[in-house]
């Protein structure tokens, strides 16, 4: 589209079916390649990816608005996932939840947000996934309930 400039960074994050851990370190790389060609086959440009053993972060450029974040979304899971089954990269039946978690980050904090996102198996020595999910709806300050978010397990 002519004329249409756009700078937009977003983090997504989801997580597996009844937080099931279900990502193993010797399947972690695949899986993150394959959902990078999926955001890539959809125009948009991944700055890092990290796939928990139950839960992804992905960051992003946003750039081709003619798909929104929903179909995105939708199109990541269902594609990752019959990619995950079809070639039994985990034990049982694998799925994503439902929902996710979209945030929004200006230009200056991209290198922060990249950091942040390669560096999960550190982090989450420090934090759980439900801490750290906690406190990024609490610094977005977006209004949630407990009974929408995340199955999490302590």
């Amino acid at each position: 589209m002519p004329n249409t400039y756009t700078q937009i960074y977003l983090q997504i994050i989801f997580a597996t079916k009844g937080r099931d851990i279900k990502i193993s370190s010797n399947v972690r790389d695949e899986i993150e390649k394959y959902i990078c060609g999926i955001f890539n086959n959809k125009k948009q440009k991944v700055l890092a990816i990290y796939a928990n053993p139950d839960h992804l972060h992905i960051f992003f450029s946003y750039k081709n608005l003619q798909i929104t974040i929903p179909e995105l979304v939708k199109t990541a899971k269902i594609e990752s996932s019959n990619f995950i089954n079809d070639n039994r990269l985990c034990l049982g039946k694998f799925n994503w939840q439902e929902g996710y978690g979209a945030f929004s980050y200006s230009k200056s904090q991209k290198d922060k947000v990249v950091n942040y996102v390669l560096n999960q198996e550190e982090h989450h020595k420090k934090k759980s996934f439900k801490e750290e999910y906690l406190a990024l709806l609490k610094a977005f300050e977006i209004e949630f309930k407990d009974e929408y978010l995340f199955e999490f397990y302590d």
